[in-house]
């Protein structure tokens, strides 16, 4: 590809740019609301438990949306459901700065979560058919750098604004920029149709009522292991058995349809399990570290919130600044080199990670930029391969499987954060601990970048078999 065919047409800029303005609410306020949970529970008088449920249904809700936006993108078209997503997430926020009461509150997270788990996977998928397969390398690595920066910015503008204003302009603020994003997506989103032959295929009913309860269920479970401290309790192990059943059940269930919710035979091609892996490992290490980090910063070095906000920083600076660069430079020297380099830089800062002591901001600093700088140049070659391996009429489902198998990584990386940090016999301790399990997952993830393609493969053929 050369230098003129990389670039993308102004038209093609301002789309990507009015889509990722759409997108970065979803991102932002799945972290946000964290840091005001003691707020919340002193306002309406609950316990920190209770008050988890508006974080946690927002969570369950997004989860079990995305596969239904897989099947709906092409049965009512991308433009009309980003459009819906928009304004289900803006009545969301709305509502939810309005809540009376606890229980009100965690209602209209779930329909907030619910506008997210429309807008999260179905940017990815609008941006990779807005740039075009060729291209997708770069418009991933946008959409990844974004991402990235949510987590850490999420925190310290919810700090300050718990801290100056009243905790409701947490989402008072999102009203703005959705109504300013619902109009430019209105001018510049092109006219999509149904694509042909879907819009008469009736919703697979029961796959949704096996595979979004199914992954729900299980993320739950991860959740509470970390309020329970162990996989062994009822809390624990009754979700995740449900969880697990439920999935199994899909995709029997997927096997025997036609136009199941999503294929589960995409796997069928060589790039695809390695693609899913490296993403998923990249969940359990990304989230791992962003959960770990400011306990450390907090319990061990002694610094406030808002300051381990900022101490988080270079993780997220590190990934936005790879993750574009390293989409665009696989569209042009193929994945795997890319992927392998990143994955071994996660390791690196990883073993970095556990020579911190308590009092120590310098090494952990450096760590977390070089982290993110890995993770970075990681999962944009990687995502972008896969959307390369995938027919144009899988990219959707593509979308929100990897979307939701990120979910159950990052849920996993916090649970076992948290279960390692609450064992151990003091923070620097807990804190070396988690790095050594960040260790273990990067050098998976490094494992499974080795088996990702290089170049391009053919795309998976419609029918092929497990």
């Amino acid at each position: 590809m050369t230098r003129t065919e990389d670039r993308l047409e102004p038209a093609v800029r301002r789309t990507v740019a009015v889509i990722l303005l759409g997108g970065i609410m979803g991102i932002l306020d799945g972290s946000m609301v964290v840091v005001a949970a003691d707020t919340l529970a002193g306002h309406f008088g609950s316990s920190l438990a209770v008050i988890g449920w508006a974080s946690t249904g927002y969570l369950l809700a997004l989860t079990i949306a995305v596969p239904v936006t897989a099947w709906a993108v092409d049965r009512v078209g991308g433009r009309r459901l980003w459009l819906f997503g928009l304004v289900l997430f803006l009545a969301g926020s709305v509502a939810s700065g309005l809540a009376w009461d606890v229980g009100p509150l965690i209602v209209f997270r779930v329909v907030q979560g619910a506008g997210a788990g429309i807008l999260d996977p179905l940017m990815l998928t609008l941006l990779v058919r807005t740039a075009g397969p060729g291209r997708s390398g770069r418009v991933v690595g946008l959409m990844g750098a974004v991402g990235s920066a949510g987590p850490v910015v999420g925190p310290i503008v919810g700090g300050l604004i718990v801290q100056s204003l009243d905790w409701r302009w947490m989402f008072f603020v999102n009203v703005p920029i959705v109504i300013v994003a619902f109009v430019l997506a209105r001018r510049v989103l092109p006219v999509d149709r149904p694509a042909p032959g879907t819009a008469r295929t009736r919703l697979d009913v029961v796959g949704v009522a096996l595979i979004g309860p199914g992954v729900a269920a299980s993320v739950l479970a991860l959740s509470q292991a970390a309020e329970h401290g162990g996989f062994t309790t009822p809390y624990v192990v009754a979700p995740l058995a449900v969880g697990l059943v439920l999935v199994g059940l899909y995709v029997s269930h997927a096997l025997r349809r036609t136009e199941p919710l999503i294929d589960p035979r995409m796997f069928a091609h060589r790039g695809f399990p390695p693609g899913v892996l490296v993403l998923a490992f990249n969940g359990v290490t990304t989230y791992g570290a962003l959960f770990a980090l400011p306990l450390f910063y907090q319990q061990a070095s002694g610094d406030g919130p808002f300051a381990a906000g900022l101490l988080l920083a270079p993780l997220g600076i590190g990934a936005v600044i790879s993750m574009p660069l390293a989409g665009r430079l696989s569209d042009r020297l193929g994945s795997r080199n890319l992927a392998v380099a990143g994955s071994a830089l996660t390791l690196l800062s990883a073993l970095a990670f556990t020579f911190a002591d308590s009092g120590d901001r310098v090494l952990p600093a450096v760590a977390s930029l070089a982290i993110g700088l890995g993770l970075g140049c990681a999962s944009a070659p990687t995502m972008s391969v896969v959307f390369k391996i995938l027919p144009p009429e899988r990219v959707a489902q593509g979308s929100s499987l990897l979307y939701m198998l990120n979910q159950l990584g990052a849920s996993l990386g916090i649970t076992v954060a948290a279960l390692l940090i609450q064992s151990a016999a003091d923070p620097a301790t807990g804190f070396r601990h988690t790095s050594w399990a960040l260790v273990v997952a990067a050098t998976a993830m490094l494992a499974a970048t080795t088996r990702v393609p290089g170049r391009t493969p053919a795309p998976v053929l419609e029918g092929a078999s497990l």
